[in-house]
């Protein structure tokens, strides 16, 4: 019996290979596009996945002011922020914060689907979320994925 063939691959940093996708949020709900989105730039969607390995894509999202919330979320959702000093409790409605910057709702529900630790610091780099259709990141010639179609 070859043991050999048993033996488990494991992605390092010189192996992982990155792509660039691009993500359209267009009529999209914000939790669902938000999981897919983390999915992506964890990597859970490729064979050689490592669990603490970046071994994720770079994601660019855009169109970030086209997102759906379901039900009364635009007006019950708070999104809550501490200054740090006593009483210093502060909360905006998901309507306030998409009046201020419409890409900040998207970041924050991504980054609350990646882990709480250094690696997932790392992964959250790797997101570009933009508002409009335009991206700075033409050069890179990013995939365009059909989030629909994806698991």
């Amino acid at each position: 019996m070859d043991t050999l063939s048993y033996k488990t691959i494991s992605a390092n940093k010189a192996t992982v290979n990155k792509e660039w996708v691009l993500v359209d949020a267009e009529g999209q709900t914000l939790g669902r596009l938000a999981s897919k989105v983390a999915k992506l730039l964890r990597g859970k969607h490729k064979p050689n996945f490592t669990p603490h390995v970046d071994c994720g894509d770079n994601v660019i999202v855009i169109n970030a002011e086209k997102i759906n919330l379901t039900g009364n979320k635009w007006n019950d959702k708070t999104y809550i922020r501490h200054t740090g000093y006593p009483g210093g409790q502060r909360s905006l409605s998901a309507t306030e914060l998409f009046g201020k910057d419409p890409a900040r709702i998207v970041e924050k529900s991504v980054k609350g689907m990646l882990p709480k630790n250094k690696l997932g610091a790392d992964l959250f780099r790797n997101l570009n979320v933009v508002v409009g259709s335009e991206h700075t990141h033409e050069a890179q010639k990013p995939k365009t994925i059909n989030l629909n179609d994806f698991n």
